[in-house]
């Protein structure tokens, strides 16, 4: 029997893609997600989100000439199609390991990666910044496309960037990948709008009827194409409550669209490339697509650890059942706990409530706990509100999208002695994740901050009681930092005790060397 020869083999950069012809890429496509998770089931990494933009990855480097025109992923997790598509198809396997490939795109690493990205809702300013120093330079043939997706529109940077773009007349072209999902459930209004947008039964169906008569078959001129683009516009206008969000910020809009079918997507992104000025092209795709486990669960499989590649069925890790909890999940009953007992005691999160299992007091008082979506700086400022009116917020936001609220921190919370407790997620490194993800400033950034108590745990002990205290604690802001993973206690759920701020505790005795410490380190210097 013949076997059938390998199409993505045969690619190591994306001119030689541009060689394929339009009916193989769907085969393309299919390679390129077993080659994914046949790499991501041993050598855990990110998964959902890349499996749901094949296609559109695959169209994207064969409708524009990168690297010379620039391509930008936002968030950068989803840019593993794009790496194995320019010359990185055999380092795959070195994803997130040392002195491998970075899990993110990342500058020094290829010329296809236009910018670094591991932050959220960063790509529209980087792409305008990019199209607005061509346009400078005359570089006047130059596209920058602009990915966004798994919930990063709801960042205020990215709302920021779309209203800039909007008046500066750049070829700029967002793609917004609508999968309906962050890392956890979507929500917010823009989430429920862009919803509205791709379930409504009456512009939806008007529009299909209009494809089938000027487009279904591209046998139009491309000006029967834009025609059918203009009277799509114009249907968007009367039936969306004569508004659409992009358009009203100056943003030509289009779609959505199928952004599972490649031959369309290469079609409708040669048409938008003779479309001057800032543009959005809608695309709803399926995260996790191509493995039934992950489309069924894409908040399991957005990093899913090890798992069968043929099932898809995770691979239990052989712990021995008497391990320490994690400090995320001591984190997360002692919060339920907290809030049983005091009625004013809310939780915030910034699109974690998994991760930093905000997710127990979502589940057992939903109404006290909020995911406000990627977006640090309004947490922090609403947290700062909350407590001005007299509750006890608890905020949990990991070390590192701290930083994207300093400014908050410091005017919203710290100069008005607001008592908001910040519980920063994964404080120090990270591992796979690199340095974008580091929780290795916070000592150094909140020691700067007055009217600040800053605590780390050695334990899960001192995490619970620093918790209890923190709540008792109403002069000014109070941050606890602690590790990602397993904490050393096995019994952690001691008597609740209230600590003394900015009492040390002698940890052994000795004469000839002292050592000063703080937080889990400790351990290690116990040893």
């Amino acid at each position: 029997m013949e076997t059938t020869k390998s199409i993505l083999s045969g690619i190591n950069n994306p001119q030689d893609l541009k060689k394929v012809e339009l009916d193989q890429l769907d085969q393309l496509a299919v390679e390129i997600r077993e080659h994914i998770i046949d790499v991501i089931s041993s050598n855990p990494g990110h998964l959902a989100s890349s499996l749901g933009v094949v296609e559109l990855s695959i169209a994207l480097h064969y409708v524009f000439n990168t690297p010379y025109d620039k391509l930008i992923w936002d968030v950068g997790h989803q840019a593993y199609p794009h790496k194995i598509l320019t010359g990185r198809r055999d380092e795959f396997k070195t994803n997130r390991k040392l002195n491998g490939l970075s899990g993110f795109p990342r500058l020094a690493e290829s010329e296809y990666d236009a910018f670094g990205v591991g932050h959220a809702s960063t790509s529209v300013s980087a792409a305008l910044g990019m199209a607005v120093a061509a346009k400078i330079k005359g570089e006047v043939d130059r596209h920058h496309v602009a990915v966004i997706g798994d919930g990063a529109m709801t960042g205020g940077m990215a709302i920021e960037g779309l209203n800039n773009a909007g008046v500066s007349n750049a070829n700029l072209l967002l793609i917004l990948n609508d999968n309906g999902i962050s890392i956890d459930k979507g929500g917010g209004a823009l989430h429920q709008y862009l919803t509205n947008i791709s379930t409504s039964k009456t512009y939806n169906k008007i529009k299909a009827r209009l494809w089938r008569m000027l487009g279904s078959k591209n046998k139009y001129t491309t000006k029967a194409q834009l025609l059918f683009q203009s009277l799509e516009s114009a249907i968007k206008t009367s039936i969306l409550r004569r508004s659409n969000l992009f358009e009203s910020l100056n943003f030509r809009y289009f779609g959505p669209d199928d952004g599972h079918n490649v031959q369309r997507l290469i079609r409708i992104l040669n048409d938008l490339k003779d479309i001057p000025g800032p543009k959005i092209l809608h695309i709803i795709t399926k995260k996790g697509k191509g493995l039934n486990t992950a489309e069924n669960d894409p908040v399991t499989y957005h990093a899913p650890g090890n798992f069968d590649k043929n099932t898809g069925k995770l691979i239990p890790k052989l712990d021995n059942a008497l391990t320490p909890l994690k400090y995320q999940d001591v984190f997360g009953e002692t919060l339920v706990e907290l809030a049983r007992k005091n009625p004013k005691v809310v939780g915030i999160t910034p699109a974690m409530p998994t991760g930093s299992s905000m997710i127990k007091l979502i589940e057992t008082f939903p109404e006290r706990a909020f995911d406000v979506g990627i977006a640090e700086q309004h947490a922090v400022t609403f947290s700062a509100g909350l407590a001005a009116a007299g509750m006890k917020p608890f905020c949990a936001i990991y070390s590192t999208f701290m930083q994207r609220a300093y400014d908050q921190l410091i005017h919203d919370v710290a100069l008005q002695k607001l008592p908001v407790v910040f519980c920063l997620d994964r404080a120090g490194l990270v591992g796979e994740d690199g340095p974008t993800h580091h929780g290795a400033f916070d000592l150094a950034y909140l020691r700067a901050i007055p009217n600040m108590v800053v605590a780390s745990p050695l334990n899960e002990h001192d995490l619970r009681d620093l918790m209890i205290t923190a709540e008792q604690y109403n002069d000014g802001p109070f941050a606890i930092r602690y590790p990602r993973g397993k904490g050393v206690m096995l019994d952690w759920h001691n008597q609740a005790k209230i600590l003394q701020i900015g009492k040390g505790t002698r940890l052994t005795f000795g004469e000839d060397l002292a050592v000063l410490t703080i937080g889990p380190i400790g351990n290690t210097v116990l040893k």
